[in-house]
């Protein structure tokens, strides 16, 4: 089906490969699907939310309590995803997959694991089994959507100080330095950078054994992760089993990307990069993977934002393939 959408970009009035990323996604898609003209007006920003014990290291410029209220804003409709998403076309479907709170609210996607992760930095986040426990939570989350007639999904997620385990993850995985690729996160000063980047190399020391040399992507999820991570690798994985496009987000949601594609290394070509984040180390994760964001915005606000960015792009390059006359339909010399 790669081929059959090449050959049907070539055709259109246009020279050929001067659409350039919107041809490449549009072949990409076709692939994914099997089809030339997916339905993809049912889409969904997943935003899996979990605490992170590490922040009682002071990783982050906001207080652990912000997770909980975000969820319920997520639920309410206020959030930047929120209002990104509406523009978008489409549904935010929060899920609580390690909140350290009791959140009662209809819409709530309740998938609870355990009440947030243990510190990184004295040991494992969490055990192995319960690290396959949310990434199952996100694949069924995908399952149930598509059920439902979802067939284009974007990563979102929150949860206070999940840039930390983030950067540990990236260190543990591919063995980049904690100091080049650890970032800002919500907005904390250099000194605290500095911190962070220390608390990183902490966490990888105190689950050395755990690690496994950077060849157990399961073992480093456990160790150094985080939940909503957790759960946002069982989405990308769900999706490539759905044969739908996912979008991901920014540097959190890149984590899970890379969690996935050591997984499955075959989900990478499911994978549709939306921005590049301002944290620090989000291009060289994207790298790692293998994968080109469509965006720079200068954005660092995670919840799904850039994804839902992303998915008007995503759908103008289907229209494109679709929707464009031909040289012979149009009665145009090809040259």
């Amino acid at each position: 089906m790669v081929q059959a959408a090449g050959e049907r970009l070539d055709q259109l009035t246009k020279p050929p490969g001067s659409l350039g990323r919107l041809e490449e996604i549009a072949r990409q898609v076709a692939g994914i699907t099997g089809t030339l003209s997916p339905d993809l007006s049912r889409k969904a920003v997943i935003v899996m939310a979990g605490d992170h014990g590490v922040c009682v290291e002071g990783v982050s410029a906001f207080p652990p309590e912000v997770t909980p209220q975000m969820v319920l804003n997520f639920l309410h409709g206020g959030a930047a995803v929120n209002v990104l998403a509406r523009h978008a076309g489409a549904d935010v479907v929060c899920v609580d997959v390690g909140v350290n709170a009791d959140i009662e609210h209809p819409q709530l996607v309740r998938r609870k694991v355990r009440y947030g992760t243990a510190n990184i930095a004295a040991g494992p986040a969490m055990s192995r089994e319960e690290a396959a426990e949310a990434i199952v939570a996100g694949l069924e989350t995908v399952r149930d959507l598509a059920e439902r007639g979802y067939r284009l999904f974007a990563t979102g997620e929150m949860g206070i100080g999940n840039t930390t385990p983030s950067s540990a993850l990236l260190a543990a995985l591919t063995g980049a330095d904690a100091e080049a690729i650890v970032g800002r996160g919500t907005g904390i000063d250099e000194a605290k950078r500095l911190h962070k980047a220390a608390v990183v190399r902490r966490a990888l020391e105190a689950n050395r054994d755990r690690l496994g040399g950077g060849g157990d992507a399961l073992g480093a999820l456990a160790a150094v992760g985080g939940l909503e991570i957790a759960g946002l690798v069982g989405v990308i994985l769900g999706a490539a089993a759905h044969r739908c496009p996912v979008v991901i987000d920014g540097f959190i949601s890149s984590a899970a990307a890379l969690v996935a594609s050591r997984l499955a290394p075959a989900s990478a070509a499911y994978m549709l990069p939306s921005h590049l984040s301002q944290e620090q180390g989000h291009r060289q994760l994207l790298a790692s993977i293998g994968l080109k964001p469509m965006l720079e915005m200068e954005m660092r606000l995670g919840e799904g934002t850039g994804a839902a960015l992303g998915f008007p792009i995503v759908e103008v390059a289907m229209k494109i393939m679709n929707e464009m006359a031909t040289f012979e339909s149009a009665g145009i010399s090809k040259g």
